[in-house]
């Protein structure tokens, strides 16, 4: 019997975990561009024709910050702008940097 109610949590948990997606996506991906000639409007920015998506369009390299100041953290934010296969993925990223004993002030994330 307490193998019957593990096997029913272990997939009520599993079925759970298979929903935890953008409930709307509208697409794949939709790696931005700046320049909107041979691109569709998706999501506040133009697409790139994904004939001519590269593995660089998800990758970008973030230098170290700076984290001479009274806190000894830098956090650097990396938005669509700067990343532009992050386009409706729905997500974002940030790097912090810190310094020995550097501290990351209090904060939300409404």
């Amino acid at each position: 019997m307490k193998v019957l109610y593990f096997l029913i949590s272990i997939l009520a948990l599993a079925s759970y975990v298979a929903f935890a997606y953008d409930p709307s996506p509208l697409q794949d991906f939709c790696v931005a561009i700046q320049d909107p000639k041979d691109g569709v409007f998706v999501n506040g920015k133009f697409c790139k024709d994904p004939i001519l998506v590269k593995a660089e369009d998800f990758f970008k390299h973030i230098e170290t910050g700076n984290t001479s100041n009274p806190l000894g953290s830098q956090v650097t934010p990396v938005i669509v702008d700067q990343l532009f296969g992050l386009n409706t993925l729905g997500i974002s990223l940030a790097r912090i940097d810190f310094a020995p004993k550097g501290l990351n002030p209090s904060h939300t994330h409404p």
